[in-house]
């Protein structure tokens, strides 16, 4: 029996009308695809896409529909594009109860609307520390092979993928980074990738479980990255407890995120994948 694919071909066509929200002052290499204020001067045509509601009319290939009854645009080169790089976190502690399918399913969305709009994507999976490069549409099919063969291993170490990322020459682009967190050096990750990642989106990707525990009584708990082993006992105070631990560390994570002017925003590994796409991060600036 096949996989179940990550994103639906229903979801997928209703992604082609949508964008990243970027304040970098680019139309994309594809004149008109990222809105802006300033125009690129370069015009040389470079390829067709579906008309969709909402696009720039006066690109309709009016010839073109005349031939086929099909409305497309003309999509142009433009001197700038957008450097989309998307830092998943594939380490041990993303295997609990499918948030590394969610990552995985997230980050497909966000190369879909990229690649689409012919803007360069890179793929950098922590650990171990692999990158991919992926242009065009036509380098869809791979992408989304990369992204269903990864495998939960290893320690969470965004630090190390900060390092990596900052050490790369390029455009800074955006930067979106897709992990759980649960590691000690998110904080200064979080703090240097600004610097080099241009614009950065965090999306903090949990687990019901993680946030709202129904365990009880003694048990063993056990790293999944390190294999520690810590005997708890867990009282009805001692839940109270940790439900107000996580809460303030969600919240901590947040004001240290938009005092680096890092969007973030967080996920969890149930969530309708349509719903966070479509609406949910529409409102919170993501895309549009």
């Amino acid at each position: 029996m096949a996989a179940e694919p990550l994103l639906d071909p229903a979801l997928l066509a209703r992604l082609e009308r949508v964008q990243l929200v970027t304040g970098r002052r680019l139309v994309g290499r594809f004149s008109g695809e990222h809105r802006s204020s300033r125009h690129g001067s370069s015009l040389d045509f470079a390829d067709y896409r579906d008309y969709h509601p909402g696009d720039d009319f006066r690109r309709i290939d009016y010839s073109l529909y005349a031939r086929t009854d099909q409305l497309f645009i003309r999509l142009f080169e433009a001197e700038d594009d957008l450097a989309v790089r998307l830092l998943v976190d594939t380490s041990a502690s993303m295997g609990f109860d499918g948030k590394l399918r969610q990552a995985a399913r997230l980050a497909a969305a966000l190369g879909f609307v990229s690649l689409v709009r012919r803007d360069a994507v890179q793929l950098y999976s922590f650990p171990p520390g692999r990158a991919d490069r992926f242009n065009g549409r036509s380098s869809l099919a791979a992408l989304m092979h990369r992204l269903e063969t990864m495998e939960p291993a290893g320690i969470t170490d965004i630090d190390r993928a900060a390092d990596a990322l900052l050490a790369r020459s390029g455009p800074p682009g955006m930067s979106i980074v897709i992990s759980d967190l649960l590691t000690p050096t998110w904080p200064a990750a979080i703090e240097r990738l600004p610097a080099r990642g241009g614009e950065v989106t965090v999306v903090h990707v949990l687990s019901n479980a993680e946030l709202d525990p129904e365990l009880a009584g003694d048990l063993d708990l056990v790293d999944a990255e390190s294999g520690d082993r810590l005997p708890v006992s867990l009282t009805h105070d001692v839940v109270a407890d940790y439900r107000a631990s996580v809460q303030a560390w969600l919240a901590d994570i947040e004001a240290r995120c938009a005092h680096r002017g890092v969007r973030y925003v967080r996920v969890e590994a149930d969530d309708d994948i349509e719903e966070v796409l479509l609406r949910s991060w529409r409102r919170a600036g993501v895309v549009r």
